[in-house]
């Protein structure tokens, strides 16, 4: 960057109640790191930053716990975002989709006879092998882990084989069984901007013994999936409760071009996130949905559509590659966009799918639309949240609605569709997601993801401000007001 930088810090000092003493106390006048002609190239500032950045991360015990994520959400490319995992000893990698619609962590084991032996991703696929790891340890009927594990998830323990299983079925049908065992999980933990830590944790995961469905389609074939949902088995529950990670987690999934994104175990800060409350007592991230607007306009929904039960609600799903709304919601959403759209766009109809030829940029000739939650949050959806594009046809593109009717249901699922280029942050702890537009594209840096409750960071344009918030109370409270402006030449 070519300019003068000015940095202007003011050290307020102010005395405790307990001391007595108020007022400001001292003022200090601080010299500035680059003089104020110079040129000053914003690889030296971000080298200074990234300085500042681990001192100040130093401070801590813990670390940030991250995972690179691979994938995308286009349907025509698999539409799916897995991740990579290290387990047993010695560590082998596996690849697992990222999925916050379930809660376990399971990969493929080497007695599994139907699991697919090729992927259509590029990755190649591995088998964990319990017998070849030195620290694997199966999960017996009389261990007390698997009566828990019973009472709290789908368990059931075999007293022919004596092993805690488990069998379950997805939402998309496909489904997998296996046993439980306890192995070593390993991770990078994140000390500060150039220092990373390989650390590990004992963890209870799934050993899959049969799939099903989509799971032995060779086209999108992974090891496993991840499930990061909110009961205890989940590896955010039992990393948490170790004392390893903080009860909350963020990804920021990248929609456009090869996709790819990043995992936190940690929470991700910026001033523009805003929350809903999580539904209570529900066994998925489920949140009140109000209302939708196009353009501007609430479309003439019944409230009562998006409450949740049993049976119906909304559900945010990184497992899910597209979107699904109810049927009540659906009709007039669609009518709706088709009603808003430039006389230019040709509005047809594929296989029962609402779809359009277009010859320009999409976010010219579509409204925007909104999902209103409770707490006063919304989510701002471009054209490229709810349409999929599918192709050529008639010298033009061809753009489809990416939400699907759910009929006969109240369900309303939030994918991959919707969540791409989003920070979400799954605040566990408070019970509440959040969310906020980003372009994912923009490599997070190691700086700015923190461990909720001790680092939390602020971003302001292309500037990130780290807040310190400490977990004991000081008898002096010290505030500092920065105001940081760069001047372009």
């Amino acid at each position: 960057m070519a300019g003068g930088g000015v940095l202007l810090l003011v050290v307020v000092l102010v005395g405790s109640a307990a001391s007595g003493i108020g007022g400001v106390q001292n003022v200090m006048n601080l010299q500035r790191a680059f003089p104020v002609n110079q040129i000053v190239e914003l690889e030296a500032l971000k080298a200074r930053d990234r300085v500042r950045h681990a001192r100040m991360l130093q401070s801590f015990a813990g670390g940030i716990v991250n995972f690179s994520v691979f994938g995308t959400s286009d349907p025509s490319n698999a539409g799916l975002y897995y991740t990579k995992v290290k387990l047993g000893s010695p560590p082998r990698e596996f690849s697992v989709q990222v999925d916050t619609g379930s809660d376990i962590l399971w990969v493929a084991c080497s007695s599994c006879n139907n699991c697919p032996k090729t992927s259509g991703l590029g990755i190649e696929l591995t088998v964990f092998d319990a017998d070849s790891s030195s620290t694997a340890s199966p999960i017996s009927c009389s261990d007390n882990r698997c009566a828990a594990i019973v009472q709290t998830a789908n368990a059931e323990c075999s007293t022919q084989s004596n092993q805690c299983s488990y069998s379950f079925q997805y939402e998309d049908g496909s489904g997998t069984s296996g046993f439980y065992l306890s192995d070593v999980l390993y991770f990078d933990t994140i000390l500060g901007a150039s220092l990373i830590a390989n650390s590990s944790a004992p963890i209870v995961f799934g050993c899959s013994t049969s799939q099903s469905g989509d799971l032995i389609a060779s086209d999108k074939a992974i090891d496993g999936i991840f499930g990061f949902g909110q009961q205890g088995l989940s590896v955010i529950s039992q990393l948490s409760s170790l004392g390893i990670t903080p009860k909350v987690f963020s990804h920021c999934l990248k929609g456009e071009g090869e996709g790819g994104g990043i995992l936190v175990l940690g929470e991700i800060l910026d001033a523009s996130i805003v929350y809903s409350p999580l539904i209570p007592s529900q066994p998925h991230y489920n949140l009140y949905m109000q209302s939708i607007a196009v353009n501007g306009q609430l479309l003439p929904i019944d409230s009562a559509v998006f409450a949740t039960s049993s049976n119906q609600g909304t559900v945010v799903d990184s497992g899910t590659t597209l979107a699904y709304l109810a049927e009540e919601a659906f009709d007039p959403f669609v009518a709706a966009i088709t009603a808003a759209v430039s006389q230019s766009v040709r509005p047809f109809i594929s296989e029962g799918n609402q779809c359009y030829l277009v010859t320009t940029s999409i976010a010219e000739e579509f409204p925007p639309v909104a999902l209103n939650f409770a707490g006063g949050a919304s989510m701002a959806l471009r054209p490229a949240d709810y349409l999929v594009n599918m192709g050529f046809g008639d010298g033009a593109a061809i753009w489809c609605i990416g939400f699907v009717k759910v009929q006969n249901q109240g369900i309303t699922i939030l994918g991959d569709l919707v969540l791409k280029d989003k920070i979400f942050i799954y605040d566990l702890v408070h019970q509440r997601i959040g969310w906020a537009d980003y372009d994912c594209s923009l490599t997070l840096g190691k700086d700015e993801f923190v461990d909720a409750g001790q680092l939390h960071v602020r971003r302001s344009s292309s500037c990130v401000l780290f807040e310190l918030r400490p977990n004991i109370n000081i008898s002096l409270l010290l505030y500092i007001s920065m105001v940081v402006s760069f001047l372009f030449l």
